[in-house]
């Protein structure tokens, strides 16, 4: 039989020096709390970890920060965990578990223990819309990305809310016999956080992309056996995980059948002298589609490009045509032009930024980092693709054919830049999230812009409104963060 340690413990624990600070968290860019409490050797109290510097468990108040979907953290909140005597059988289970742990079982463990499973699912998301797989193609990318991470920030929220309702101590905190294969969670253990994340981000991936739905439910089966053989988790916490991010998911696929983006289109490409002239143009209803922050798409809605016979569009076309390209601005055009310049560069930045500032554990913070992030850049698209084809404004070689262009133009009217209004988004939000790292996030928002006319795909006009849109809706996203309970 399992050794039980008698009485209820808080978190505290006993850990290598190394592992503390391997685990110690930076309050910067996120302004994280921290992951670790408990001690060297031996056990602490709440003073004992204040005087070694020790840092506080993980976002105790999170449970409280404000939802998009759920009206609420506790909207879903489990039962409590097992009584005593069903928590010693599930020692049991662990011990027998642990017994089990090979090298594969080792190196599976490490890998989701990496950062947290918002971070592993995230990246799921990123590489099924990078293969051009399902409606993550082209300029909806936004959408997916936000469905999911709105569902892993939803669960997050819901599964703090119980951690600290609960506070069920981690298997080896009950049970010192019980060696766990990685450093302990400054949490409770109750809901598995790894089952809740996982599940929900499961349910809207299958939704998106439902010819991978088996995969997604194996790496979420792989990833809480994981747990299970780490000792950080006992069997009922990824029960009560996998039922709350699994009900999480279903009400993000749930508005996500009402969004808009299954209508069609049965509309005409208007004719006349200045206007777009491409056929099959892409989402042209994408103007329409559900939003998470602005109150409508027209909310931001720039005012008309000039005409196409003006003095100032005549010297934005010599200004287009005459661009003396080099190697380095044909490079930045390319690299723009690619679904990494476009989508993914803004979230390897800021995954890169929260290891680097040992934020990368703190999965509230990482889950709301990743949910404003894709709202700011879903709305802009929502914002921009109105204004799109509210003007069908022609390509700069749609008005000058002797106009060269590094690639073929993209399949939708010129004014606002999509880039534009994307990049500036995201690098608000992100300069709003990371401080330290908002000049370089600027800067290169401006020269994926910028590359958009050394491409001579769009005007100077396109690149300024599409800036502006996308800080615009930016700000509402900043807005809202500033007041959603997070310190």
């Amino acid at each position: 039989m399992s050794r039980l340690a008698p009485g209820p413990r808080t978190l505290t624990g006993s850990v290598s020096r190394r592992n503390v600070l391997r685990l110690g968290l930076v309050a910067a860019g996120l302004g994280a709390t921290g992951v670790l409490t408990g001690c060297v050797s031996g056990e602490s109290t709440g003073s004992d970890a204040h005087a070694t510097g020790l840092a506080p468990p993980v976002e105790p108040e999170a449970g409280k920060w404000k939802t998009w979907v759920l009206a609420s953290g506790s909207e879903l909140r489990p039962p409590p965990p097992p009584s005593s005597d069903s928590t010693r059988h599930e020692l049991d289970e662990l011990h027998g578990l642990a017994k089990q742990r090979d090298a594969g079982g080792l190196e599976r463990i490490t890998y989701w223990d990496v950062a947290t499973p918002a971070y592993h699912w995230l990246s799921i998301n990123l590489d099924q819309i990078n293969q051009g797989k399902g409606p993550g193609k082209g300029a909806n990318a936004s959408r997916p990305i936000a469905l999911v991470n709105v569902a892993m920030y939803e669960a997050a929220i819901a599964t703090w809310d119980a951690k600290y309702t609960y506070t069920r101590p981690r298997p080896s905190e009950l049970d010192t016999s019980l060696s766990p294969a990685v450093p302990i969670p400054r949490s409770p253990s109750y809901p598995c956080e790894h089952a809740s994340v996982g599940a929900a981000a499961t349910a809207v991936l299958s939704y998106l992309y439902p010819q991978d739905a088996d995969r997604f439910n194996t790496l979420l089966a792989e990833s809480t056996r994981s747990r299970l053989l780490a000792g950080v988790h006992f069997r009922s916490d990824v029960t009560a995980g996998l039922a709350l991010g699994r009900r999480v998911g279903e009400l993000v696929v749930e508005r996500a059948r009402s969004d808009g983006f299954d209508q069609k289109w049965q509309g005409m490409v208007p004719t006349g002298p200045g206007l777009w002239n491409g056929t099959n143009p892409l989402y042209p209803l994408a103007g329409s589609w559900k939003t998470w922050v602005i109150q409508a798409p027209r909310q931001f809605r720039p005012g008309p490009p000039w005409a196409f016979d003006s003095p100032e569009r005549a010297m934005e076309l010599d200004e287009v045509k005459n661009f003396a390209r080099t190697f380095d601005t044909n490079a930045a055009a390319f690299a723009a032009q690619s679904m990494e310049g476009a989508f993914l560069a803004w979230y390897r930045i800021a995954n890169q930024t929260m290891f680097e500032q040992r934020a990368s554990d703190n999965l509230p913070r990482a889950a709301r980092a990743y949910a404003l992030m894709s709202i700011a850049h879903n709305d802009a698209m929502v914002a921009g693709w109105d204004a799109k084809y509210t003007y069908w404004t022609a390509r700069p070689s749609m008005l000058r054919p002797d106009i060269s262009t590094l690639f073929p133009n993209p399949n939708h009217p010129s004014y606002p830049s999509a880039h534009g209004f994307q990049s500036g988004s995201m690098a608000s939000v992100m300069g709003y999230l990371f401080p330290s790292q908002a000049d370089m996030v600027n800067a290169l928002a401006q020269t994926y812009v910028n590359s958009r006319l050394w491409a001579g795909i769009h005007y100077r006009s396109d690149l300024t409104a599409g800036l502006e849109l996308g800080r615009a809706v930016a700000q509402l996203v900043i807005d809202r963060a500033k007041a959603d309970g997070s310190p």
